[in-house]
């Protein structure tokens, strides 16, 4: 029997004073790889604050788990987040290792300090991830691909029933956004939940299950294959649009109006 690890029933949701979300309805089983994708302004990460319990609604119901992610309380541990690689300030003076045992500070409670269980959960989540052996490297000298590494052992190192992912691969070179996407499918393949959030539809639909085109109100939601039609593209882009591969890539041609002009 599946299980409804997020619903979202006609959820709308302004940021910085603007319609976000209007009226989005989804459901997100347990053990699903979606992809929530859309262009720039779509309300995409809108949408992750309201998950996260960060970003009430305007109008709308919310479960997490069965409950409104601002409740969970200390259940949050059972959400991983990912935050985009520009989102941190590099500045700050801490290694690899330290940067992922913060994940565990949910889960101590006031005042306790990590013990040798949560110093091993983040040695193993940070083998987990392939970064062993830069454990000890200050975060800001990483590069962009080892340090979205670093933040997913973050999110790993509480053991989570749901990760969620906002714009993982966004400044990460090619070769390290590739490996970070098979990571996920193996974390995938191992029963986790994951819920990603990008605008590049062409890379995450080889690798995800399940798609919702989003632009501020849900186009469509299904597998892939089924769902990434020329008409969902146009409706998500404001315009025609169409993938195609290149070679094994795939690639989106947006037309805008004033191109087909002679």
């Amino acid at each position: 029997m599946n299980e409804a690890i997020i619903e979202l029933a006609k959820v709308s949701a302004a940021y910085n004073g603007e319609l976000a979300l209007q009226e989005v309805s989804l459901t997100v089983q347990r053990g699903e790889f979606l992809a929530i994708v859309g262009p720039n302004g779509s309300g995409k990460t809108t949408l992750l604050k309201v998950v996260l319990g960060l970003l009430r609604p305007l109008a709308g119901r919310v479960r997490v788990f069965g409950r409104p992610p601002w409740q969970l309380g200390t259940e949050r541990w059972r959400i991983g987040y990912v935050p985009q690689v520009h989102q941190a300030d590099l500045r700050f003076p801490v290694n690899a290792y330290q940067t992922v045992l913060m994940g565990r500070y949910g889960q101590l409670g006031l005042f306790h300090r990590p013990g040798p269980r949560d110093r091993a959960a983040a040695e193993q989540a940070l083998e987990r991830v392939a970064l062993s052996e830069l454990a000890q490297h200050p975060i800001g000298k990483l590069s962009g691909g080892q340090r979205q590494r670093v933040y997913l052992a973050r999110a790993l190192v509480a053991r989570p029933e749901l990760l969620l992912l906002d714009e993982p691969t966004t400044g990460v070179d090619p070769g390290a956004s590739e490996s970070f996407y098979e990571l996920l499918s193996s974390l995938h393949a191992e029963g986790l939940t994951i819920v990603l959030i990008s605008h590049d539809v062409g890379v995450v639909a080889q690798q995800v299950d399940q798609v919702a085109c989003l632009n501020r109100r849900l186009i469509v939601h299904g597998r892939p294959q089924e769902v990434l039609s020329s008409e969902a593209l146009a409706q998500m882009y404001g315009c025609e649009a169409v993938l195609f591969l290149h070679g094994r890539v795939p690639h989106i041609v947006v037309e805008r109006p004033e191109e087909n002009r002679s």
